[in-house]
Order: C-alpha cells, then structure tokens, then sequence
C-alpha cells in the first residue's frame, strides 16, 4: 500500500491561533483526507513548536514558567484544529520526551560526523523571528519581518558546518526538480545557497528553555534546529528505526515562504549531515495577507478562525480558504469575497443542486431516487473532471481540484435547467434525468469531501447512500455508474443559507 506522510509548520506558542496558520493547516488536511479516498496508507503531523528565547521572554511577562506559557496556548491550537474538522493523525509537542531524544539523536550524530563544532558568535539578533540577520538583511535598522529592532548578542556556541553542502544541495534541486514545489520556491532556496552558506549557530548558553546539548549540558539547541527535528521524531526517529525507515522516504513538508531558508537549505543539510539519505518534498507558500499585510500579534490584523465559522460554518470557512487561495503566491483575504464565493459555489451552485434534486424527487418520483443511465451526458463531464482534479491534487493545488469539481456541478444545473424536469410528467424521462443528477451529486459529494467533510456527509445522507463519503476509494468510486437507485431522498432545509453582505 502506498504511504503518504504530510506535515504543517509546527506553529509557536508565543501567539494564538489566526488565519494564516489554519490555512496552512486545512492544506495538509485536505490533502490527507485525499490520500486516504486514494486508499493510501496516510500520516498527517501538526503541532506546536515550544522552546526558545520568545517563549521564555513571553512567559516571564505573564508571570508564569515557559511550560505553563506552552501548555495554555498549546491548547488552542489543538481547540482551534477540533473546530476546524481537522483530521490529524499526531499532534507533537516540541517539549515531549520522546522529542528530546530525537533531537539528541539526530544532532549527535551531526557532531559524531565532524559537522559541530564550538566557536563564539557575535550577531544581530530578531527575538520574534528566533533568528540572526546580517547588517544588509535589515530594513531601516530593523527586522524585514516584523518590522521590530534586533537585538546585538554574542555568546559561546555550537556550529554547524552548513558551508559543507553547498554542492550536494545544488545536486539535489537539480536531480530532482520536485523536491521544492513550486519551481520559483525552489530556485530561491538555490540563490540562497549560491550566494554561500555560511556556518551556522545551533545552541545557546543564554538561555536553558530548550533541549540539552547532549555532548556539553550547559548549552542548548536553538529553537529552529529543535523545532526542524520534530517531522523526524513523529515517524519514529531516535526510538523505533523501522517505522522511521518506512514512513521517512514518504515525507511532503508544508510549509509558508518566510521559513523557506531554514526548511529548504538548512533542515535537508542537517538530514545529510546525520547520515538520513531520504530527503523530504517541500511545498511551500505565500503568505495569508490582510489588506495587503502579512498577519502580525505587533500590527492588530490576526482573525482568529472562530471569528468567520460562527458566520460561515465549519466548511463554508473550509470551502473558501481551500478555494480562494492558490497554494504558491500570496492571497489576501477579505470578508465580502468570503461571502462572495459562499454564495456563488455554495448557495447558488452545490446547495441549490441538491436542493432542486430532493424537490423533484419528492414531486416527481415520490421520494425515491431513480439510478443515473450510463449513457448520460454527464459522464464524460464528471469523467474529465475527476482527471482533472486528482491531477490537481497530486500538485498540492486545492484551489484547482476545487474548480474542477464545481465544473461538475455547474454542468449539472445547466442540464437540468435545460431538461426542466419540474415540468415533467412522473415517468421514465423524469426517471432518467433526476438519475442522473442523484449521480452526480454521489460522485461530488466523494471529490469535495476533503475540503468539506461535514457538509458532505449531510449530501451523503439526504440522496439516501450510507457510510460516509470518506469510506469510498478512488478512482473506482469516481466511475460513473454507482449510484444504485431505489433509495429513499431526504428533504431538508438549505445546506447552505445565502449569507448577506
């Protein structure tokens, strides 16, 4: 069976949940939920990122230990992803047991291999960013990303030999064009390198909120060689080294553009320099922008998702974010487009579907829905859809397989306003056109349900099917044909109310 293991960024706990990070987090649940229709065997990672001198700072502001700090708004996230409807297989926290050794493992080996060494470093510093800069990196003085002051500091480290895989990371973006998605992401990570890698700090004697060097106690690892580590530690690394050798080569990292340097250049040179040959994919994308600003605790301009379910519901915030955003450039986010596409796609096109179909069948068939005929007119339709779409997937473009499922369903209103079968007499015309559309809206309910699970289960339900749409497998499921008839429709209130401006 195949396997397919996908993971989020694990997000910091200095900040609560908002719409940039679900909406990397609904990519890689979308994208699991479509691997399993697939029947593969699926892993999908999400999780908090806990150590490190933010945490630490924020927590002595609060007036509690960076454990408590951790634990509270390690908590929201994982309340933010149940509201969500996300399906994650393993929620991993950077201050676990089991997350230490992996990190002790991993960079052991590191330094067994000649790749650490001790030296003293002298840097400017972005305690929001967790990260150096050097003087040309800076805007007015000030960190590109968040805009705040940096920081001068200089204390006694590790380093990593990141110089020494300048040409074996070249050699890999080369071999293997698909290892950063999309190519643009990719030949930056290439410039970065290019431009000459330089080594790297990876521990701090400044601070103890983090993971122990294991060959010198009084140092620990700097939070982004910590934090990297996790992908590895939740498939098994450092404690169980058959399910980390089945599930490491299956690896796609999910992640935004600002952290492409440390995933794409110096997390593979850290794999390489343990002796781990399997190199994950990478895709990576845009950021989420408000009014045209990237989300930030210091500018005010975070949503929190709660905020657009109570309006929206569970998957019309689901529908629109995995819609409206192609997974790549930046998207910028706006309430009335929310509404827009909620109307367009859901109230107007699925929703008014399924709405027509229960009535006709209710008037016309007396509630019991008629078998699709597989000479239809909409075969070939859903036929190039559903090529379409899985096409689209294995992309990582949600956006895309998206439309391509809502073509079915345009078609399918346009057939159905072009057979009137309200006007009907009962019978086999009738029959054979409401089969039809019963067809359809099985196979659209399977293709949409990684982007709305819930709301498809309710389709699901109402044109008579049992289960679940998640317990189908494609593409046999896809085949048109398999809707059986003789089952009895459910009628009901709009899915999906038409939500004013």
């Amino acid at each position: 069976m195949p396997r397919y293991y996908v993971t989020t960024p694990i997000y910091y706990v200095n900040d609560a949940p908002h719409i940039g990070h679900a909406y990397t987090t609904l990519i890689g649940d979308a994208l699991a939920r479509w691997h399993r229709l697939l029947g593969d065997d699926t892993f999908f990672l999400t999780g908090t990122d806990e150590h490190g001198l933010k945490i630490q700072r924020t927590a002595d502001a609060n007036g509690i230990t960076p454990l408590e700090q951790a634990d509270r708004t390690s908590e929201r996230f994982r309340e933010a992803w149940k509201l969500l409807d996300i399906s994650n297989d393993d929620f991993i926290r950077t201050t676990e047991p089991r997350h230490h050794l992996a990190v002790q493992t991993l960079l052991q080996k590191a330094y067994d291999n000649g790749y650490v060494y001790r030296g003293t470093y002298e840097g400017l510093y972005c305690v929001a960013c967790e990260g150096y800069y050097n003087e040309s990196d800076l805007v007015d003085g000030r960190c590109p990303i968040h805009k705040t002051p940096v920081e001068t500091l200089v204390e006694e480290n590790y380093f990593f030999r990141l110089s020494a895989f300048a040409d074996r990371l070249l050699a890999w973006f080369e071999a293997d064009p698909d290892c950063i998605q999309p190519d643009g992401k990719r030949n930056e990570a290439a410039g970065i390198v290019r431009q000459g890698l330089e080594d790297v700090s990876i521990s701090r004697t400044s601070i103890s909120w983090g993971v122990p060097v294991p060959w010198d106690p009084g140092h620990v690892f700097y939070v982004w060689y910590d934090a990297l580590i996790n992908y590895a530690t939740a498939v098994g690394y450092g404690s169980d080294p058959e399910r980390f050798a089945e599930w490491w080569p299956e690896t796609t990292h999910l992640l935004a553009k600002d952290i492409l340097r440390f995933h794409c250049v110096y997390w593979p040179a850290m794999l390489m320099a343990a002796g781990i040959e399997n190199l994950p994919k990478l895709r990576v994308h845009g950021f989420l922008l408000v009014g045209g600003e990237k989300m930030s605790k210091t500018r005010l301009n975070q949503i929190a998702p709660s905020d657009l379910v109570e309006d929206f519901g569970v998957d019309g915030y689901r529908y629109h974010f995995l819609r409206d955003n192609s997974f790549g450039p930046d998207g910028d986010f706006s309430y009335e487009g929310m509404i827009v596409r909620y109307n367009s796609d859901l109230a107007n096109n699925l929703g008014n579907l399924l709405q027509r179909v229960s009535t006709v069948v209710a008037k016309k068939c007396a509630g019991i829905g008629p078998a699709p005929r597989m000479d239809s007119p909409l075969a070939g339709v859903v036929a190039a859809a559903y090529n379409d779409a899985a096409a689209a997937w294995a992309n990582t473009q949600p956006s895309v397989a998206l439309e391509a499922t809502w073509r079915i369903i345009r078609e399918t209103n346009d057939y159905l306003q072009t057979n009137e079968p309200w006007k009907m007499e009962p019978g086999p015309e009738c029959d054979a056109v409401m089969g039809d559309a019963l067809e359809v809206l099985r196979v659209v309910t399977i293709l949409a349900s990684p982007a709305m699970p819930g709301a498809c289960d309710v389709i699901w339900r109402r044109i008579g099917l049992s289960g679940s749409p998640r317990d189908e497998r494609l593409p046999a499921a896809a085949a048109w044909g398999g809707y059986p008839g003789g089952l009895v429709i459910e009628a009901g209130d709009p899915l999906f109310p038409r939500r004013k401006a």
